[in-house]
């Protein structure tokens, strides 16, 4: 068994069938996993889509968990928790009932077909950046600006803290 990492980030999204119970589901199958456990989750951030337009708002969320499980395996457990509770992706950025997406990983630095990390559009994403900044907000990314910096150099943030209900 390898070292346990702490500062794993995934970061989770829907905009289909209650999303916000979507991502509570997820939450759930990850806690539920014998090798993964939560260590802090953010709020619950409203946010428009990227992509295409003429699809629901999404809800997104930052999760940080520790692991004994390598990165690949970890992919393939959300992989896995993705398929389980439905996933069908229909477009490129389009609608999803549920993605969850390994954001960082520790110190590590991967770059392989199915697996980049950190995640490479950390930068470009408010509704990744402002949920790490409220559950880690001194998190040093690597190969990346510190948050601060990346925030800052946003266009604009969209997202929206929702409330628990």
């Amino acid at each position: 068994m390898s070292v346990v990492e702490s500062q794993i980030f995934l970061g989770l999204g829907s905009n289909l069938d209650n999303p916000k119970r979507q991502l509570e589901r997820a939450i759930e199958a990850l806690h539920s996993h014998p090798e993964i456990s939560a260590v802090m989750s953010s709020s619950f951030y409203g946010s428009k889509p990227l992509g295409p337009q003429d699809q629901p708002d999404f809800v997104n969320a930052v999760l940080q968990v520790s692991t004994s499980l390598s990165p690949q395996a970890l992919l393939k457990v959300t992989q896995n928790i993705e398929e389980s509770l439905g996933r069908v992706k229909k477009r490129h950025w389009g609608e999803r009932l549920i993605d969850v997406d390994i954001l960082v990983y520790g110190s590590q630095v991967i770059d392989e077909d199915n697996l980049q990390i950190p995640h490479p559009q950390i930068p470009n994403r408010d509704f990744v950046l402002l949920p790490i900044q409220e559950i880690s907000p001194n998190l040093s990314i690597p190969n990346l600006p510190n948050l601060e910096q990346m925030i800052s150099a946003l266009d604009e943030t969209f997202v929206v803290a929702l409330d628990a209900s």
